[in-house]
């Protein structure tokens, strides 16, 4: 490991026993897949991962925190990636009633999937885990979780707070 960081915050919108995914095309970090919105941190982001994810939420879609109910950081990622150390920030949050999604998003396809058909869908591996578990058990809990997976392993731990 050289010590090169990556750092990267997403946010998964819920509505109606629904998530917000987009056909992310043209991703420089993962081939064609769904994922939540949002990116790479800014260089004044790197100590501030709700507003990186709040900066790209507005970007591609054209929302901001006001839009959102239970907006919370539930998962923390990490990866190794052949000489890259990967850190996943990951968001969860309730669209409002009244919130006016941009589906004309520059990043891919924006689409509504049920809960029940989300893991059917492609996407980035460590995303995949962290969205399995979330549906299965962080859903239901309002517990922080650290994440660390290889190709092997995925452990889910969730964190207390000292």
């Amino acid at each position: 490991m050289n010590g090169k960081l990556r750092n990267m915050a997403t946010i998964y919108i819920k509505k109606d026993h629904k998530m917000l995914l987009l056909d992310r095309i043209g991703s420089k970090v993962v081939n064609r897949s769904w994922c939540g919105v949002g990116g790479h941190f800014e260089p004044d982001e790197v100590n501030d991962a709700k507003a990186a994810v709040l900066r790209e939420m507005n970007e591609e879609i054209g929302l901001t925190e006001t839009d959102l109910d239970n907006f919370e950081l539930r998962y923390i990622a990490l990866r190794l990636v052949k000489d890259e150390l990967r850190i996943n920030y990951y968001f969860f949050a309730d669209l409002k009633d009244n919130a006016e999604i941009n589906y004309d998003c520059d990043e891919g396809i924006l689409e509504w999937v049920s809960f029940d058909e989300v893991n059917n869908r492609k996407m980035p591996y460590t995303a995949q885990r962290v969205i399995e578990h979330y549906l299965k058990t962080g859903i239901h809990t309002d517990d922080f979780y650290s994440v660390s997976v290889d190709d092997k392993t995925t452990n889910i731990i969730p964190m207390g707070v000292s």
